[in-house]
Protein backbone atom coordinates (compact mmCIF):
# COMPACT_ATOMS: atom_id res chain seq x y z
CA UNK A 1 0.00 0.00 0.00
CA UNK A 2 2.78 2.41 0.99
CA UNK A 3 4.71 1.67 -2.22
CA UNK A 4 1.59 2.18 -4.32
CA UNK A 5 0.86 5.49 -2.61
CA UNK A 6 4.45 6.66 -3.18
CA UNK A 7 4.17 5.72 -6.83
CA UNK A 8 0.95 7.71 -7.18
CA UNK A 9 2.61 10.73 -5.59
CA UNK A 10 5.58 10.38 -7.94
CA UNK A 11 3.34 10.15 -11.00
CA UNK A 12 1.35 13.19 -9.88
CA UNK A 13 4.53 15.20 -9.44
CA UNK A 14 5.76 14.02 -12.84
CA UNK A 15 2.55 15.24 -14.43
CA UNK A 16 2.90 18.59 -12.70
CA UNK A 17 6.49 18.97 -13.89
CA UNK A 18 5.40 18.10 -17.41
CA UNK A 19 3.18 21.18 -17.38
CA UNK A 20 5.87 23.44 -15.89
CA UNK A 21 8.43 23.06 -18.71
CA UNK A 22 11.47 22.70 -16.46
CA UNK A 23 13.69 21.41 -19.25
CA UNK A 24 16.53 23.52 -20.58
CA UNK A 25 15.81 22.21 -24.06
CA UNK A 26 12.35 23.80 -24.21
CA UNK A 27 8.97 22.11 -24.70
CA UNK A 28 8.98 18.94 -26.77
CA UNK A 29 6.27 16.91 -28.42
CA UNK A 30 3.75 15.05 -26.30
CA UNK A 31 5.01 11.60 -25.38
CA UNK A 32 8.68 12.59 -25.41
CA UNK A 33 10.59 10.40 -22.92
CA UNK A 34 11.95 12.33 -19.97
CA UNK A 35 13.68 11.99 -16.64
CA UNK A 36 13.38 14.10 -13.51
CA UNK A 37 16.78 15.27 -12.28
CA UNK A 38 17.13 16.59 -8.73
CA UNK A 39 20.08 18.94 -8.77
CA UNK A 40 21.51 22.03 -7.17
CA UNK A 41 20.70 25.70 -7.59
CA UNK A 42 24.36 26.28 -8.48
CA UNK A 43 24.18 24.12 -11.59
CA UNK A 44 20.85 25.63 -12.64
CA UNK A 45 21.59 29.29 -11.84
CA UNK A 46 25.00 29.14 -13.49
CA UNK A 47 23.30 28.33 -16.80
CA UNK A 48 25.05 24.96 -17.20
CA UNK A 49 21.90 22.96 -17.87
CA UNK A 50 20.72 25.35 -20.56
CA UNK A 51 23.97 24.50 -22.34
CA UNK A 52 24.37 20.74 -21.85
CA UNK A 53 20.80 19.40 -21.68
CA UNK A 54 19.88 20.34 -25.28
CA UNK A 55 22.97 18.44 -26.48
CA UNK A 56 21.97 15.35 -24.51
CA UNK A 57 18.39 15.57 -25.77
CA UNK A 58 19.54 16.00 -29.38
CA UNK A 59 21.64 12.83 -29.12
CA UNK A 60 19.19 10.61 -27.20
CA UNK A 61 15.72 12.12 -27.59
CA UNK A 62 15.40 12.16 -23.79
CA UNK A 63 14.23 15.33 -22.07
CA UNK A 64 15.76 16.27 -18.70
CA UNK A 65 13.44 18.10 -16.32
CA UNK A 66 15.48 19.71 -13.59
CA UNK A 67 14.26 20.28 -10.04
CA UNK A 68 16.80 22.82 -8.77
CA UNK A 69 17.04 22.76 -4.96
CA UNK A 70 19.74 22.59 -2.32
CA UNK A 71 21.75 19.37 -2.21
CA UNK A 72 20.10 18.33 1.06
CA UNK A 73 16.67 18.72 -0.52
CA UNK A 74 17.84 16.81 -3.59
CA UNK A 75 18.83 13.91 -1.33
CA UNK A 76 15.39 14.06 0.31
CA UNK A 77 13.67 13.95 -3.09
CA UNK A 78 15.80 10.97 -4.06
CA UNK A 79 15.06 9.16 -0.81
CA UNK A 80 11.36 9.37 -1.64
CA UNK A 81 11.90 8.06 -5.16
CA UNK A 82 10.57 11.35 -6.57
CA UNK A 83 13.45 11.75 -9.05
CA UNK A 84 15.18 9.45 -11.49
CA UNK A 85 18.70 10.81 -10.96
CA UNK A 86 20.69 13.30 -8.89
CA UNK A 87 23.53 15.66 -9.77
CA UNK A 88 24.80 17.17 -6.52
CA UNK A 89 27.93 18.33 -4.73
CA UNK A 90 28.48 16.89 -1.28
CA UNK A 91 30.72 13.83 -1.50
CA UNK A 92 30.04 12.47 1.99
CA UNK A 93 26.29 12.83 1.53
CA UNK A 94 26.45 11.22 -1.91
CA UNK A 95 28.33 8.20 -0.61
CA UNK A 96 25.86 7.88 2.26
CA UNK A 97 22.95 8.08 -0.20
CA UNK A 98 24.35 5.17 -2.22
CA UNK A 99 25.35 3.15 0.87
CA UNK A 100 21.78 3.48 2.14
CA UNK A 101 20.47 1.84 -1.02
CA UNK A 102 18.80 4.95 -2.43
CA UNK A 103 21.21 5.33 -5.34
CA UNK A 104 22.67 2.64 -7.56
CA UNK A 105 26.15 4.19 -7.85
CA UNK A 106 28.03 7.48 -7.77
CA UNK A 107 30.35 8.85 -10.45
CA UNK A 108 32.56 11.92 -10.47
CA UNK A 109 31.37 14.24 -13.26
CA UNK A 110 32.98 17.67 -12.90
CA UNK A 111 34.43 20.11 -10.45
CA UNK A 112 35.11 23.76 -9.82
CA UNK A 113 35.80 25.53 -6.55
CA UNK A 114 34.26 27.68 -3.90
CA UNK A 115 35.34 31.29 -3.53
CA UNK A 116 34.97 33.71 -0.64
CA UNK A 117 33.18 36.84 -1.78
CA UNK A 118 33.23 40.08 0.18
CA UNK A 119 33.14 43.87 0.05
CA UNK A 120 35.87 45.48 -2.03
CA UNK A 121 37.06 47.31 1.11
CA UNK A 122 37.58 43.93 2.85
CA UNK A 123 36.89 45.15 6.43
CA UNK A 124 38.03 41.83 7.96
CA UNK A 125 41.33 41.88 6.06
CA UNK A 126 40.94 38.37 4.63
CA UNK A 127 43.12 39.19 1.61
CA UNK A 128 46.07 39.21 3.98
CA UNK A 129 45.51 35.57 4.98
CA UNK A 130 46.91 32.44 3.35
CA UNK A 131 44.12 29.95 4.14
CA UNK A 132 40.34 29.86 4.19
CA UNK A 133 40.53 28.87 7.87
CA UNK A 134 42.39 32.08 8.76
CA UNK A 135 40.05 34.12 6.56
CA UNK A 136 37.00 32.87 8.47
CA UNK A 137 38.71 33.50 11.80
CA UNK A 138 39.25 37.15 10.79
CA UNK A 139 35.61 37.52 9.74
CA UNK A 140 34.37 36.12 13.05
CA UNK A 141 36.81 38.08 15.22
CA UNK A 142 35.89 41.34 13.48
CA UNK A 143 32.13 40.59 13.58
CA UNK A 144 32.00 41.38 9.87
CA UNK A 145 28.67 40.65 8.20
CA UNK A 146 28.46 37.15 6.70
CA UNK A 147 25.54 35.89 4.62
CA UNK A 148 25.00 32.13 4.87
CA UNK A 149 22.68 30.20 2.58
CA UNK A 150 21.41 28.29 5.60
CA UNK A 151 19.50 25.88 3.38
CA UNK A 152 21.30 22.52 3.78
CA UNK A 153 22.66 22.88 0.24
CA UNK A 154 26.06 21.53 -0.78
CA UNK A 155 27.46 25.05 -0.45
CA UNK A 156 25.94 25.45 3.02
CA UNK A 157 27.31 22.08 4.10
CA UNK A 158 30.77 23.06 2.84
CA UNK A 159 30.53 26.38 4.68
CA UNK A 160 29.69 24.62 7.96
CA UNK A 161 32.62 22.22 7.45
CA UNK A 162 34.95 25.19 6.96
CA UNK A 163 33.69 26.93 10.11
CA UNK A 164 34.21 23.68 12.01
CA UNK A 165 37.78 23.41 10.68
CA UNK A 166 38.34 26.97 11.94
CA UNK A 167 36.88 25.89 15.33
CA UNK A 168 34.20 28.55 15.15
CA UNK A 169 30.47 28.22 15.78
CA UNK A 170 29.15 31.28 13.94
CA UNK A 171 26.35 33.10 15.70
CA UNK A 172 25.24 36.61 16.54
CA UNK A 173 23.95 39.53 14.51
CA UNK A 174 26.92 39.46 12.13
CA UNK A 175 26.01 35.95 10.91
CA UNK A 176 22.82 35.85 8.81
CA UNK A 177 21.30 32.49 7.85
CA UNK A 178 19.01 33.19 4.92
CA UNK A 179 17.52 29.85 3.88
CA UNK A 180 17.84 30.76 0.19
CA UNK A 181 19.54 29.63 -2.99
CA UNK A 182 22.92 30.84 -4.20
CA UNK A 183 21.64 33.65 -6.41
CA UNK A 184 19.31 35.19 -3.81
CA UNK A 185 22.03 34.81 -1.15
CA UNK A 186 24.48 36.72 -3.34
CA UNK A 187 21.86 39.42 -3.87
CA UNK A 188 21.42 39.76 -0.11
CA UNK A 189 25.18 39.81 0.46
CA UNK A 190 25.51 42.58 -2.14
CA UNK A 191 22.85 44.64 -0.37
CA UNK A 192 24.47 44.05 3.03
CA UNK A 193 28.13 44.42 1.95
CA UNK A 194 28.58 41.00 3.53
CA UNK A 195 31.02 38.16 3.05
CA UNK A 196 29.58 35.00 1.50
CA UNK A 197 30.83 31.61 0.31
CA UNK A 198 29.81 30.89 -3.29
CA UNK A 199 30.57 28.35 -5.96
CA UNK A 200 32.64 29.90 -8.72
CA UNK A 201 30.15 28.98 -11.44
CA UNK A 202 27.27 30.95 -9.92
CA UNK A 203 29.57 33.87 -9.08
CA UNK A 204 30.78 34.13 -12.68
CA UNK A 205 27.18 34.21 -13.93
CA UNK A 206 26.03 36.65 -11.22
CA UNK A 207 25.50 40.20 -12.50
CA UNK A 208 24.26 42.13 -9.45
CA UNK A 209 27.69 42.30 -7.83
CA UNK A 210 27.55 45.93 -6.67
CA UNK A 211 30.65 46.30 -4.44
CA UNK A 212 31.35 42.57 -4.04
CA UNK A 213 34.56 40.94 -5.30
CA UNK A 214 36.45 37.69 -4.74
CA UNK A 215 38.51 38.29 -1.61
CA UNK A 216 39.92 34.77 -1.14
CA UNK A 217 40.39 31.77 -3.41
CA UNK A 218 42.74 28.93 -4.23
CA UNK A 219 42.81 26.90 -1.00
CA UNK A 220 42.62 23.15 -1.66
CA UNK A 221 39.89 23.00 0.98
CA UNK A 222 37.64 24.92 -1.44
CA UNK A 223 37.51 22.18 -4.09
CA UNK A 224 33.90 21.62 -5.22
CA UNK A 225 33.22 18.22 -6.81
CA UNK A 226 29.92 17.18 -8.43
CA UNK A 227 28.66 13.61 -8.58
CA UNK A 228 25.94 11.87 -10.61
CA UNK A 229 23.73 9.24 -8.98
CA UNK A 230 20.90 7.28 -10.63
CA UNK A 231 18.13 6.56 -8.13
CA UNK A 232 18.03 2.84 -7.31
CA UNK A 233 15.28 1.00 -9.28
CA UNK A 234 15.54 -1.96 -6.90
CA UNK A 235 14.21 0.30 -4.14
CA UNK A 236 11.85 2.40 -6.28
CA UNK A 237 10.46 0.25 -9.05
CA UNK A 238 8.81 3.15 -10.86
CA UNK A 239 11.92 5.22 -11.59
CA UNK A 240 13.00 5.45 -15.23
CA UNK A 241 16.19 3.51 -14.71
CA UNK A 242 17.07 2.96 -18.38
CA UNK A 243 16.66 6.63 -19.28
CA UNK A 244 18.47 7.79 -16.15
CA UNK A 245 21.35 5.43 -16.95
CA UNK A 246 21.72 7.01 -20.39
CA UNK A 247 22.02 10.46 -18.78
CA UNK A 248 24.43 9.13 -16.13
CA UNK A 249 26.63 7.49 -18.78
CA UNK A 250 26.53 10.51 -21.13
CA UNK A 251 27.77 12.88 -18.44
CA UNK A 252 31.08 11.02 -18.17
CA UNK A 253 31.32 10.01 -21.85
CA UNK A 254 33.45 12.12 -24.24
CA UNK A 255 30.41 14.02 -25.58
CA UNK A 256 29.13 14.94 -22.11
CA UNK A 257 32.54 15.90 -20.81
CA UNK A 258 33.14 18.06 -23.89
CA UNK A 259 29.78 19.79 -23.40
CA UNK A 260 30.71 20.64 -19.80
CA UNK A 261 34.12 21.94 -20.85
CA UNK A 262 32.62 24.11 -23.60
CA UNK A 263 30.41 26.09 -21.22
CA UNK A 264 32.00 29.46 -20.50
CA UNK A 265 31.04 32.98 -19.51
CA UNK A 266 33.17 35.80 -20.89
CA UNK A 267 35.66 33.17 -21.99
CA UNK A 268 36.09 31.69 -18.50
CA UNK A 269 35.09 28.07 -17.78
CA UNK A 270 32.59 27.55 -14.97
CA UNK A 271 33.07 23.81 -14.55
CA UNK A 272 35.92 21.43 -15.37
CA UNK A 273 35.11 17.90 -16.56
CA UNK A 274 36.57 15.16 -14.39
CA UNK A 275 38.24 13.70 -17.49
CA UNK A 276 40.84 16.47 -17.14
CA UNK A 277 42.07 14.75 -13.94
CA UNK A 278 44.56 11.92 -14.27
CA UNK A 279 42.55 8.73 -13.93
CA UNK A 280 39.25 10.60 -14.24
CA UNK A 281 38.53 10.53 -10.52
CA UNK A 282 38.62 13.12 -7.75
CA UNK A 283 40.06 11.79 -4.51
Amino acid sequence: MEAAMSQCIFLAKSALLSAMVLTAAGPLAAGTPFIILASTTSTEQSGLFQHIVPQFTARTGIEVRVVAVGTGQAFAIGRRGDADALLVHHRAGEEQFVAGGYGSERRDVMYNDFVLIGPRADPAGVRQTDSIRKALVRIAESNSAFASRGDDSGTHRKELELWSTARIKPSGRWYRQLGSGMGPTLNTAAAMDAYVLADRGTWLSFRNRQDLVIVFEGDEALLNAYGSIPVNPERFGWVKADLARQWHDWLVAPDGQAAIAEYRIDGEPLFFPVSTIAGGRLE
